[in-house]
């Protein structure tokens, strides 16, 4: 890309990014979908049309922008998270729960300190029925993270039982 070209996307992007922020969502997707179709290979761009779909309640029509988002190279790594995010939140929520459960497995892979990703895919994982791998994962999170003191007071406990609910001390 020129930098012409560059200069042009960058500041389309921002404009449009700008007025999904002040809740003008329509207009920044006619922007974004504009825009897609001019740098149909820029990630950034795709995770940005993913993302105002998604705040539109236009969740199947994210999905292609998501999927376009993580294939190609581009994203910052926390833009890639987000988009890993959205992709298999988009997923959970139209009901194709195994992509859901692929996806953000996927992501806490790459991403294993991402505690909203775990709890995305605990989600996904309950609705495949997997109910014990889906509490093992917010039962570990709990543990992990919570800064309660009666939380931490059982914290052993309650990592024990993560790993297998039916147990007993």
């Amino acid at each position: 890309m020129d930098e012409g070209a560059a200069v042009h996307r960058d500041h389309q992007l921002a404009e449009a990014v700008r007025l999904r922020e002040d809740g003008r969502r329509e207009e920044a997707r006619e922007r974004l979908l504009a825009l897609s179709e001019q740098f149909p290979l820029d990630a950034e761009v795709a995770y940005q049309t993913a993302w105002v779909h998604d705040t539109l309640g236009l969740e199947a029509e994210a999905v292609p922008h998501y999927v376009r988002a993580v294939e190609v190279p581009g994203l910052t790594p926390d833009d890639r998270r987000g988009a890993l995010l959205g992709l298999g939140s988009t997923y959970r929520v139209l009901g194709r729960f195994p992509e859901a459960v692929t996806t953000l497995g996927d992501a806490v892979t790459e991403f294993p300190d991402d505690a909203a990703l775990k709890t995305f895919l605990a989600m996904a994982l309950y609705n495949t029925g997997r109910a014990h791998d889906a509490m093992e994962i917010l039962l570990t999170l709990l543990a992990t993270t919570s800064q309660d003191p009666d939380i931490l007071g059982y914290r052993p406990a309650i990592e024990h039982y993560a790993k297998d609910l039916d147990a007993t001390l």
